[in-house]
């Protein structure tokens, strides 16, 4: 059995992971595993091991509310690797989650149990809000220092979660933040529309988004756009980021952090929305796995722009691992609040 990290919220000095351990992180997502291996640093968290495998858990769950056998059996494969790399580097606390594939399943709670018996890998079923607050925690090291108000977009496959961060709020009992979230992500908007999506097949997607999205924000935020920071953290946001700047072949370090103006962003996926699915596919930086899931992505950033229509993206080649990790060393989000200076 590998190390079970105690929740996050009861970390304490005497607890906090010391220079030298090495800490794993793993994100079971509709379409993604994906695992984060760092050792603890003086000042800061080093990567030493990664892993990630387009897997497509909730391949047909849209149309049967069941995880199929196959998609299972791809997904344990798949954590299997990631047990094996957890040992190898003898991590010291481990926080493995599952998100909204195995919430939304029937046969959810069982494909876990089935998790633990075949990899010795425990997976906490994430709440929503938890799963936005994480993505936010990884995101902060990107934020503006000068930015009041956040927010993050993230995108997965079966949901899209968002959190707003107004950092000058009061301090509450509470992690802070206002967590939206909807029940519509890239795997579930490309199984409902297909793989080839006509302009008007587009609009209506994005109609579907906003419509969904638009009672779930409070009025107040929408008065908040002008001087917003937006973070974008998965792979759709990250692959228009690639092509805009022309790379040939992916690479993080030129995406992570680099913020883009809405107007590229829109010209670059009316350019994705004009390829067919075997074009998109044939680019190095999408591939077969996501080929006929980036358009739907793009249809969920619209809709998120047209609620709120902020001039830029922060590009976030980071998120809910990094939030994890972040929270294992004690990070909370109420470390991003601007202190209060007595009158």
């Amino acid at each position: 059995m590998h190390p079970r990290a105690e929740p996050a919220d009861r970390t304490t000095a005497a607890t906090r992971p010391r220079p030298g351990d090495r800490l794993a992180a793993l994100d079971l997502g509709t379409n993604n595993c994906r695992l984060l291996v760092c050792e603890v640093g003086t000042d800061e968290l080093r990567v030493v091991d990664s892993f990630s495998r387009i897997v497509r858990l909730g391949e047909g769950l849209s149309r049967h509310d069941r995880l199929s056998e196959a998609a299972m059996a791809r997904t344990l494969a798949a954590l299997k690797v990631c047990a094996r790399i957890i040992a190898r580097h003898r991590c010291v606390a481990v926080r493995c989650v599952a998100t909204e594939a195995c919430r939304r399943a029937v046969n959810g709670p069982d494909f876990l149990r089935r998790v633990r018996r075949v990899t010795g890998l425990e997976l906490e079923l994430l709440d929503h809000a938890e799963e936005a607050r994480l993505a936010m925690l990884g995101c902060l090291p990107l934020a503006d220092p000068d930015a009041d108000r956040l927010v993050v977009v993230d995108i997965g496959g079966g949901s899209t979660d968002l959190l707003w961060l107004d950092r000058r709020a009061e301090p509450t009992a509470g992690e802070p933040g206002i967590a939206l979230s909807l029940p519509l992500g890239v795997v579930t908007l490309a199984e409902t529309f297909g793989q080839e999506v006509t302009p008007d097949a587009y609009a209506r997607m994005v109609e579907l988004v906003y419509e969904q999205l638009r009672p779930l924000a409070p009025p107040r935020l929408e008065a908040d756009v002008g001087a917003v920071e937006m973070f974008g953290t998965s792979g759709t946001v990250t692959t228009l980021a690639a092509l805009h700047i022309g790379l040939r072949r992916y690479d993080r370090r030129k995406v992570d952090g680099l913020v883009l103006p809405f107007a590229a962003i829109r010209a670059v996926a009316a350019q994705l929305r004009a390829l067919d699915n075997a074009s998109r596919a044939a680019h190095p930086c999408i591939g077969q796995g996501r080929a006929d899931l980036v358009v739907a992505g793009c249809a969920i950033l619209d809709a998120v722009h047209r609620l709120w229509p902020v001039e830029r993206l922060t590009v976030a080649d980071r998120g809910l691992r990094e939030g994890i990790l972040a929270k294992l060393m004690g990070a909370t989000l109420g470390d991003a609040l601007r202190p209060r200076v007595a009158a």
